[in-house]
Formats: structure tokens, C-alpha cells, sequence
């Protein structure tokens, strides 16, 4: 771990932070609303805003450390959009299916969280190559 980790892994911890306070407080706001009652009231989940954070912490701790342990060198970009690809099967997809059998989300919701969730963890993949991407040797 140097640096270049601590630098990525801030960012994109404030980036998906921010994402999915677009995604999830914009986006399907509506959505929620409708479903408030299979969610905590509002007062109370704030109470618990710290677990967010705690969250988003590991969860940008480890998305950084895995692309960091198999980045290759071969152009970042198509080595972002791949891992995000990987990561969005592996963690966004299953995550809202599962959530879907088990609680009663329509499931137009489900469509629109795994749409807007895959989207935000292409973008964080995509920066998170773009932070690890090689130094450009011309500028040397």
C-alpha cells in the first residue's frame, strides 16, 4: 500500500458516496418513498449513518486493493470498464436479485437499482484505472 492507494481510495470513497446519494436519494426516491414500510424511518436510519460510512470505507478500501492487485499493463481504460464489468456481477447484480426474493420490491425498483447501481460501479472502476494507469514515459 503506498500513496497512490490512500490517494484512490479516498476518492473513490467520496465518489460513492456522493453516487449513490444520487442513485439512492434522487434517483429512486420516489421508488423508496412508496416502500416505506418495509424500510427504517428516516430519523432512525440516520441514527445509524455511521454503518453508511463505515461502508463506503471498506467498500472503496477493497474495490481500490483488488483492481490495485490485478491491474495489468495494458490500457487502463478497457482494464477499468472490465473490472467494473466483474465487479458489477459479482456484487450489484446478485445483491438486488437476492434482495428481490426476499423482500417485497417491485420489481421495476430492482430493474432500476441494478441499472443505476451497475452504472455507478462502472464509473468507480473506470477512476479507479484511471488513478492506476501508467505513468505516460513521454513526459519523462
Amino acid at each position: 500500500m503506498n500513496k497512490r492507494f490512500f490517494v484512490a481510495w479516498l476518492v473513490i470513497f467520496v465518489l460513492w458516496m456522493a453516487g449513490d446519494f444520487v442513485v439512492h436519494g434522487v434517483l429512486l426516491h420516489d421508488d423508496y418513498t412508496k416502500l416505506a414500510s418495509i424500510f427504517r424511518p428516516e430519523g432512525e436510519a440516520h441514527q445509524l449513518f455511521a454503518f453508511m460510512i463505515l461502508a463506503h470505507v471498506l467498500m472503496s478500501g477493497a474495490l481500490v486493493w483488488i483492481y490495485a492487485r490485478g491491474v495489468e499493463a495494458k490500457p487502463w481504460l478497457p482494464q477499468g470498464i472490465r473490472f467494473g464489468i466483474a465487479v458489477a456481477l459479482l456484487t450489484i447484480v446478485p445483491t438486488y436479485m437476492i434482495y428481490y426474493v426476499v423482500q417485497p420490491m417491485p420489481g421495476a425498483t430492482v430493474v432500476k437499482q441494478i441499472v443505476f447501481d451497475g452504472i455507478l460501479v462502472m464509473v468507480l472502476s473506470v477512476v479507479t484505472a484511471l488513478l492506476y494507469r501508467a505513468p505516460d514515459v513521454r513526459r519523462a
